[in-house]
C-alpha cells in the first residue's frame, strides 16, 4: 500500500513540471519581455538547482527519514513555484526557478530510496516501472491541462501553471507523509550501516565510491551515454533537427511526444513481465541497441522526405520502448551496488551526473544544428548509443567476476515483523 501511495504522489508531483517547463521560455522571453537570455538562464538555473540538490538530498535521505526529506524538498519546490506568481522582474523569476529546481530534484533520491524500502526484491522493478509511468502521465497531464487554460498573451497568463505546480507538490507531500506514518527503516538504508567496518575513518563521499567501484563506474558510463543519447535531446535537439533538417510540421513534434508517452503507458507493465528474468546489464545492452535502432530510423528519414514526419514520430515511439526497459532497471541496480547505508547518497550522486551531462545536450545540439552539421548530430548520438551497449557489456563482465555484496532487503521493510518487535 505504501508503494502505491508513493506512485500516486510521484505522479501528482510531476504535474508541476508539465504545467510550467514547456511554457516558461516563451513566458519569460516574450510575454514578460525579458528576452531570450533571461529565459535561457531560467532553464539553466533550474538545471543547476537539480545538480546541486540531488547529491545533498541523497545524503540526507541516508542520515534522516527519507519521508521527511521528500516532503521538505517538495514543499520547497512548491514555495519556489508559488513565488513565480509574484515575480515582477527577472531577478525574482530566476530565483524562483532556481528554488523550483532545487525542490524538484531534491525529492528524487529520497523518493527512490522510499521506492526501494517500500517494495520487495521481487516487486522492485514493477514498482519503479509504475512510478516512471505515473510520472510520465503526470507530466503529460500537467502540460495538457495548462495548455488549455494558460494565456501567454497576458502577464498573469501562466499564473495558473505556477499554482498547479505548487498545489501538485503540496498534495504529493501530504500523500507521502501519510504513507510514511509508522514505517520502519531497514539498517541497509541508514547512514549507520555505512560506518560498519570503517573504524574512525571519515565516511567517504558517494562520488568517490562511484568512481572507485568498477561496477558503479561502468553503470555511470551506461547511464551518461543513454542520457546523452536521448534524454538530453528529447525537448530541444530532436525537435530542432526535425524542424530544421527534416522540415517536419511543428505539429509532428507534439504528436511524437504524445506517442512517446502512449507507448510507455501501453507497454511498461508488459515489458517488465517479459524482462523479469533477465539481468540488469543484459537489459541495459538491449536499451542501447534500441537507441541505436532509433537513431538509424531518424537518419533514414532524410532519404524518404515523403514519410519523414511519420519516421520522426516513429523514432520517439522506438525510444519509448527502450525507456520501458531502462526505467525499472537502473535505480534498483545502483542500489544493489551501493555501500550499505549510502544508497540515497549514491542515487543522488548518479542523478547529479546524469543531470550535468543532460544539461549540456541542448547546447551541443544548438552548436551542431546551428552550423548546419545535421549529420554530425546524428553520428554523435549514434556513437553514444553504441558506447552504451559496450559499457553495459563491460558491466555484465565486471558483475559476473565480482558478486554484488550489498543487495537491498528481500522483503518489504515497512511491514513490522513480530519477531523484530
Amino acid at each position: 500500500m505504501r508503494a502505491k501511495l508513493l506512485i500516486l504522489a510521484s505522479s501528482i508531483g510531476m504535474l508541476g513540471w508539465g504545467a510550467v517547463l514547456p511554457y516558461q521560455y516563451a513566458y519569460a522571453a516574450d510575454t514578460r519581455g525579458w528576452g531570450a537570455l533571461v529565459a535561457a538562464a531560467a532553464s539553466s538555473l533550474f538545471s543547476v538547482g537539480a545538480l546541486v540538490a540531488a547529491p545533498v538530498a541523497g545524503r540526507l535521505a541516508d542520515r534522516f527519514n527519507p519521508v521527511h526529506v521528500a516532503v521538505a524538498a517538495q514543499l520547497l519546490g512548491a514555495a519556489g513555484a508559488a513565488s513565480l506568481i509574484f515575480a515582477d522582474g527577472p531577478a525574482v523569476f530566476l530565483g524562483g526557478m532556481l528554488v523550483f529546481g532545487l525542490g524538484l530534484a531534491a525529492a528524487v533520491p529520497a523518493k527512490q530510496v522510499l521506492a526501494l524500502e517500500w517494495s520487495s526484491t521481487d516487486d522492485r522493478r514493477k514498482v519503479f516501472a509504475y512510478k516512471f509511468t505515473g510520472e510520465a502521465l503526470g507530466m503529460a497531464a500537467g502540460a495538457f491541462l495548462a495548455g488549455q487554460i494558460i494565456d501567454l498573451g497576458r502577464h498573469d497568463g501562466l499564473d495558473v501553471g505556477f499554482l498547479m505546480a505548487a498545489a501538485g507538490f503540496a498534495v504529493s507531500s501530504a500523500i507521502i507523509a501519510l504513507a510514511g506514518r509508522g514505517a520502519r527503516r531497514s539498517p541497509e538504508f541508514t547512514a549507520e550501516a555505512a560506518a560498519v567496518g570503517l573504524g574512525d575513518e571519515r565516511r567517504p563521499s558517494a562520488f568517490r565510491l562511484v568512481f572507485a567501484n568498477p561496477a558503479l563506474r561502468w553503470t555511470s558510463v551506461v547511464m551518461i551515454a543513454l542520457a546523452l543519447g536521448f534524454y538530453a535531446q528529447f525537448e530541444s535537439g530532436m525537435p530542432a533537427y526535425g524542424i530544421t533538417v527534416l522540415e517536419v510540421d511543428p505539429v509532428a513534434v507534439g504528436t511524437a511526444a504524445a506517442v512517446n508517452c502512449i507507448v510507455i503507458v501501453a507497454l511498461q507493465v508488459v515489458v517488465v513481465r517479459l524482462t523479469a528474468k533477465y539481468s540488469a546489464p543484459a537489459l541495459l545492452m538491449a536499451v542501447g541497441a534500441i537507441w541505436v535502432a532509433a537513431w538509424v530510423v531518424l537518419a533514414s528519414a532524410q532519404l524518404a522526405p515523403g514519410v519523414a514526419s511519420a519516421m520522426f514520430v516513429m523514432t520517439y515511439g522506438i525510444f519509448a520502448v527502450g525507456e520501458t526497459i531502462y526505467s525499472p532497471v537502473l535505480n534498483p541496480l545502483i542500489a544493489s551496488l551501493a555501500r550499505k547505508g549510502m544508497v540515497g547518497s549514491t542515487l543522488g550522486a548518479m542523478s547529479a551526473l546524469q543531470t550535468a551531462f543532460t544539461a549540456a545536450g541542448p547546447l551541443v545540439a544548438g552548436v551542431l544544428l546551428g552550423a548546419g552539421l545535421g549529420d554530425a548530430f546524428l553520428g554523435m548520438h549514434l556513437a553514444l548509443s553504441v558506447l552504451a551497449v559496450v559499457a553495459a557489456w563491460r558491466l555484465k563482465r565486471v558483475m559476473a567476476a565480482t558478486p554484488v555484496r550489498h543487495e537491498p532487503p528481500t522483503r518489504p521493510i515497512s511491514v513490522v515483523d513480530p519477531v523484530d518487535a
